[in-house]
């Protein structure tokens, strides 16, 4: 049996296993409650595998292999800045958002300000920065088949894109929350195992001697001992003091991003109490960790033992380095038959991965704008629950089109540095907003409408005027060069151009309820009234 039919039948019961699961999720799906939160009924640990399952998605497993097997240790600082971003998210976000909102980011933003304005604005960032990090797991799904069945058209690759975002569609639409939640919880179960197998097999290869795989993976690479010190993608001389400052935006953007990336923070409120929100944080926190010290054996090992120049020609991004990798140490250690095994085990987790993570991007943007656009300021408060739930089933078809249509153009681009543009755009646009709002006892209106579009505006705009866009080999449009912005990530401008902007606002404007920030206060801390919260 050959490696494509393989992994076409393990994708195949993937799909069918958790399609049967949608499927009772869906008939479990009452309420609007249900839809969103997944009736608020999953405890800590299966909502940390949950959040596992929603981080981890093809930019971690897929894209991070593959910088680290292209650029050493500057790929690896990927992996830090995606981990250490869980603490900003824990210490300042988690419990505080699960106490003060009901179903979206908006709900918290809202209670205290002008609903209308706000919810307006939080919906757009919304729906903008799920479609950012959308085009990565499209872009992701394109390579993976490519490398499997020797795709080399655009056609093929394209059809790829149309599937996998008709399955994502339908996990949303059928499933909700809860059928989604499943989905994740096994995906972050499958991925976990099916990269520790690998690193186990690399490691064995190795002797369990991590300076011999990091030395044969210098030799393979072709860059000697500059594989493992820093300035190989980042900071190089060539790139002089843009690239020193493109490294300190990727670093920012990676920190902050993930506080305020929408299809995170949607996950808090699928927890009955703030206790189990910190709790499903911890968990995240170690399943992630522990996964992104796998990816470091993952990139060195797909160095050492496919070859940096192996990898660039199969996808120049880097893309398909870890399932080159199963194949090959499969095939050192167990023959051929063991390559074609665990190159298809690996391809239809990755797959697993893109289907559960794009399903998560698509219900935050669809629940953002049923919840707060559709009911909040088309509305005006007065939309049933039921119309609220067959609007964001039908906006989830209208933003999983979208998501194709840039998906098939995206392809030339890595899908960790895609996501990094998506995190840019949330610390610049979501997260002033969101910090201003719980410790900011001035904030207003003003104040958050200013933050969220100044941020968001500001970061799309440079990435328009970027190499990433246009004036390079691997841009989106090759063709032609409009570039005058020459950071291949907007976060140190854009980052502090939102808090500037959520300040200049709030100062200028004279709005100020001191007796709702109080109130927004208590409930943060105490979770008092939270499923009351944000109605209006």
């Amino acid at each position: 049996m050959s490696h494509e039919t393989l992994a076409i039948l393990l994708f195949l019961a993937f799909v069918g296993g958790t399609l049967a699961i949608t499927v009772w999720a869906g008939r479990n799906t009452k309420s609007a409650s249900d839809f969103y939160a997944g009736g608020r009924s999953f405890s800590g640990v299966q909502n940390g595998l949950a959040i596992g399952g929603d981080y981890m998605s093809a930019a971690s497993f897929l894209g991070i292999a593959g910088l680290i097997a292209l650029y050493g240790y500057d790929g690896f600082l990927y992996s830090i800045g995606f981990l250490v971003a869980w603490l900003v998210a824990l210490l300042l976000v988690a419990e505080l958002m699960r106490n003060s909102g009901k179903y979206t980011m908006a709900d918290v933003l809202a209670f205290r300000m002008s609903p209308r304005p706000v919810r307006t604005a939080a919906g757009v960032s919304t729906i903008t920065v799920s479609i950012f990090y959308l085009l990565a797991q499209m872009v992701g799904a394109g390579a993976l088949v490519a490398l499997l069945f020797g795709f080399t058209s655009d056609f093929a690759k394209g059809a790829t894109i149309v599937l996998v975002g008709a399955l994502m569609i339908v996990y949303v639409v059928v499933g909700g929350m809860k059928g989604t939640t499943w989905v994740q919880i096994v995906k972050a179960v499958l991925l976990m195992g099916g990269a520790t197998l690998v690193t186990l097999l690399v490691l064995t290869k190795f002797g369990f001697n991590l300076s011999t795989l990091l030395r044969d993976a210098a030799e393979q690479s072709g860059k000697g001992e500059a594989f493992l010190e820093p300035g190989l993608r980042y900071a190089t001389e060539a790139q002089g003091l843009a690239g020193k400052l493109d490294l300190i935006s990727l670093g920012l953007a990676l920190v902050l991003g993930t506080a305020g990336l929408p299809h995170i923070l949607i996950r808090f409120y699928t927890v009955p109490t703030a206790r189990d929100a910190r709790k499903s944080v911890l968990w995240g926190i170690g399943i992630i960790g522990s996964f992104y010290l796998l990816t470091l054996v993952l990139g060195f090992g797909a160095a050492a033992l496919v070859g940096t120049a192996e990898i660039a020609k199969a996808n120049p991004a880097g893309n398909t380095a870890a399932p080159q990798l199963a194949q090959e140490i499969g095939e050192q250690i167990f023959g051929e038959v063991g390559g074609t095994v665990l190159l298809a085990v690996i391809a239809a987790v990755a797959f697993a991965t893109i289907l559960a993570v794009v399903a998560g991007l698509t219900l935050a943007s669809s629940s953002s704008f049923a919840h707060d656009l559709y009911a909040h300021v088309f509305r005006r408060g007065q939309a049933t629950e039921r119309e609220e739930v067959r609007v964001a089933r039908v906006s989830a078809f209208v933003i999983g089109a979208v998501a194709i249509v840039l998906g098939i153009f995206a392809q030339r681009l890595n899908v960790a540095f895609l996501v990094a543009l998506a995190f840019a755009v949330a610390a610049s646009g979501n997260l002033p907003a969101i910090l201003y709002s719980l410790f900011w006892k001035r904030f207003n209106t003003a104040g958050a409408v200013a933050a969220i579009y100044g941020g968001l505006g500001s970061a799309v705009l440079l990435v328009i005027f970027s190499p990433v866009v246009s004036g390079s080999e691997k841009a989106l449009f090759t063709g032609s060069d409009w570039s005058v912005f020459p950071l291949e990530n907007p976060g140190i401008v854009s980052i502090p151009i939102g808090f500037l902007c959520g300040w200049l606002g709030t100062v200028l404007s004279k709005e100020f309820n001191a007796a709702k920030y109080a109130e927004i206060e208590v409930r943060s801390l105490t979770g008092a009234g939270a499923e009351q919260a944000a109605t209006h």
